[in-house]
C-alpha cells in the first residue's frame, strides 16, 4: 500500500509540474493585468471571456493570444475643440472639407493604433487605451480577437472569384468605453439602458478593423496588403484544410466613427471608411485611403436602384478610391465599405415579387439605425427573414425609407424600444449573447427569436456568412 501511495504521489507531482509548465510557457497573455486567471468563473466563461477555447499550440503560434480589455472608465473627460472639428475651418462638413476631417480622425487614432500593425506580437489594446465589447468570447478567435463580420460571395466584386469571409475587431476609445461601462458595469452581468446609459459622449471614437480571408493572388486587389493570422475553421481554395487552423487574412478596411453633434446635428455621428489601395505609396497605414464619409442617410433623396444617381448631401465618396471598394456602395451611392454587405446579389420585392439582382439596399448608418434593445427590426430594409429567399420592401417606398431616416441616437427605430445610439455590435451581438446565457424563462423571447432567424438566414446562395 505504501508503494502504491508513493507512485500515486509521484504521478500527482508530475501532473502539477506539467500543468504549471504549460500555463507558464505555452501562451503568455498580452495584458495579464486586464483579465486575471483569478477572475470569477462567470466572468471568464461569460461577459469577459477572452476568446474561444480552441487555441493554437505554442509551436503553431508562439506569440501572445488575445486578451479582452474591459476595465471601462467610470468617468468621461470632455473632448474639447477636437482636431477633426478644427479641420473643417468653421464651415459645415461638405465635399470640400470632408477629407481633411477624415485625415484628422486618422491622425488622431494613429499613435495608439499603429502598434497593432507595427508590433502586433506584443500588442495590448488595454495598454494603448482601447476597449472591447463584452460577451463575445465564444465568437472571438484566439489570436486577434476577431469575430466573423459580413462575408461576400464569389463575384460580388469583379475580381473576387470565391466566397469570402470577413473578420472584424471593434475598438472603443476611452470616451466611448465610458458608455460601454455604463451599460455593463464592472461585472457584465446585467444590462443597464436606463437614463440614456447607451448614449455616447461627445467626442467618442470607435474603430472597426476588417480582414479578408481571401488574400493575394487569389484576390488581386489584396496585393501587398498586410497579413495576419487568425485561428479558425473556414477553408479557402488556397487553404482547404478543415478544422481549426492558422489561417492568413489581409487587412483591407478601417471604419472610424465619431460622436460629433456639432458637425452632424441630425444624427450625432460622422461615419468614415478607409480602404486598402494597393497602388498607393507608402506603408500599409498610408495605403488605407478614404472611401468616403457620411453623417446622415439623405432621407429627402429617393434614389433609383441603378445609376445615374442624384447627388447626395450627407455622403461624400472619394473619386480616387480603388475601384473594388466602390462596387459595394449602398443605396444610391450612400457610404458602405467592401466588408459591409450593402449589396445583395438576389432579392425579391415583398409586395410585387419582382426579382432584383445586385441590389444596393443599405448604408453604414442605415444598417446601424435599428440598434435598439430588442432588435425588433432587421438590419436591412426588409422583414426579419423567415425563408431561404430574401424578400425586401419596395425600394424607395415608405417601409424601405424607414431605414433611411436621420434620427438622433436616442430615438428608437421601433416605437416603445430604447435607442442605442447606432451601436449595432452591442445591440446585435453583445446583448443577444448575454441573453442567451440567461435562464430560458428570463430571456427576451422576441430578441432571441429574431437573432435565431438571422443566424439561420443565408442571404447569398453560397458559403459566405451573413453577420454570423
Amino acid at each position: 500500500m505504501q508503494k502504491k501511495s508513493g507512485i500515486t504521489g509521484a504521478l500527482l507531482t508530475l501532473f502539477v509540474i506539467v500543468v504549471l509548465a504549460y500555463n507558464c510557457t505555452d501562451h503568455p497573455k498580452k495584458d495579464p493585468g486586464t483579465t486575471s486567471e483569478q477572475d470569477s468563473s462567470a466572468w471568464q466563461a461569460g461577459a469577459f471571456q477572452n476568446h474561444r477555447d480552441s487555441v493554437p499550440s505554442a509551436q503553431q503560434y508562439p506569440d501572445s493570444l488575445f486578451v479582452l480589455s474591459h476595465d471601462y472608465p467610470s468617468t468621461a473627460k470632455p473632448v474639447v475643440d477636437p482636431s477633426w472639428q478644427r479641420a473643417l475651418k468653421g464651415q459645415p462638413i461638405s465635399a470640400s472639407n470632408v477629407f481633411a476631417y477624415m485625415d484628422s480622425l486618422k491622425s488622431y487614432v494613429a499613435p495608439h493604433l499603429l502598434p497593432f500593425f507595427t508590433s502586433n506580437a506584443t500588442w495590448s489594446a488595454a495598454k494603448n487605451g482601447w476597449f472591447h465589447e463584452p460577451w463575445l468570447g465564444s465568437q472571438r478567435e484566439s489570436i486577434l480577437g476577431t469575430y466573423l463580420g459580413n462575408g461576400n460571395p464569389a463575384n460580388m466584386f469583379t475580381t473576387l472569384k470565391e466566397d469570402e469571409a470577413g473578420y472584424v475587431l471593434t475598438l472603443y476609445d476611452s470616451t466611448a468605453a465610458y458608455t460601454v461601462g455604463q451599460i455593463w458595469g464592472e461585472t457584465g452581468q446585467k444590462v443597464n439602458l436606463m437614463n440614456n446609459a447607451a448614449q455616447f459622449k461627445e467626442g467618442s471614437v470607435i474603430v472597426k478593423l476588417a480582414f479578408s480571408n481571401i488574400n493575394y493572388p487569389q484576390w488581386s486587389v489584396m496585393e501587398n496588403a498586410q497579413t495576419f493570422h487568425v485561428f479558425d475553421t473556414i477553408p479557402t481554395l488556397a487553404d482547404p484544410r478543415l478544422g481549426y487552423q492558422l489561417r492568413k487574412v489581409s487587412f483591407f478596411q478601417m471604419d472610424v466613427i465619431v460622436k460629433d453633434s456639432k458637425t452632424s446635428p441630425k444624427t450625432g455621428w460622422v461615419y468614415s471608411t478607409f480602404v486598402y489601395k494597393k497602388d498607393a505609396s507608402g506603408s500599409t497605414w498610408e495605403k488605407m485611403v478614404p472611401l468616403g464619409a457620411m453623417w446622415g442617410n439623405d432621407p429627402d433623396i429617393n434614389s433609383p436602384i441603378a445609376p445615374p444617381y442624384p447627388k447626395l448631401n450627407e455622403t461624400v465618396i472619394n473619386p480616387d478610391a480603388p475601384a473594388y471598394s466602390k462596387e459595394t456602395l449602398g443605396w444610391g451611392g450612400r457610404l458602405s465599405g467592401p466588408n459591409d454587405g450593402a449589396v445583395t446579389q438576389v432579392a425579391y420585392d415583398l409586395d410585387t415579387k419582382k426579382k432584383y439582382t445586385n441590389l444596393a439596399l443599405s448604408s453604414c448608418m442605415s444598417c446601424h439605425s435599428p440598434a435598439q434593445d430588442t432588435l425588433k427590426a432587421f438590419l436591412l430594409p426588409a422583414p426579419v427573414p423567415n425563408s431561404d429567399s430574401f424578400f425586401v420592401f419596395t425600394p424607395g417606398g415608405p417601409r424601405w425609407k424607414l431605414w433611411f431616416r436621420d434620427n438622433y441616437g436616442d430615438v428608437p427605430f421601433s416605437p416603445g424600444q430604447v435607442g442605442m445610439d447606432y451601436d449595432m455590435v452591442m445591440a446585435f451581438k453583445s446583448i443577444p449573447a448575454f441573453e442567451a446565457a440567461q435562464p430560458t424563462a428570463t430571456r427576451n423571447k422576441l430578441l432571441m427569436e429574431n437573432i435565431a432567424a438571422i443566424k439561420k438566414f443565408r442571404r447569398h446562395n453560397s458559403n459566405s456568412r451573413f453577420w454570423h
